[in-house]
């Protein structure tokens, strides 16, 4: 299965509670954290959400 490798580019100050309660459950807690989670629809959900704070690229499994 694919993975997605999610890096936090920008601060969350002036964003949504929503969006930083979504950083944080992705395990993104500072600028520059990186995460590789499985690429599942949830995951997708919770990137769509704070997309213009995070880069995500796709990783295969190693």
């Amino acid at each position: 299965m694919a993975q997605l490798k999610v890096q936090q580019k920008k601060s969350t100050i002036g964003c949504k509670k929503n969006q930083r309660d979504t950083l944080r459950s992705l395990g993104l807690k500072r600028i520059g954290d990186v995460v590789v989670k499985e690429d599942r629809p949830e995951i997708r959900g919770m990137v769509h959400t704070v997309r213009h704070l995070v880069a995500v690229e796709e990783v295969e499994e190693s």
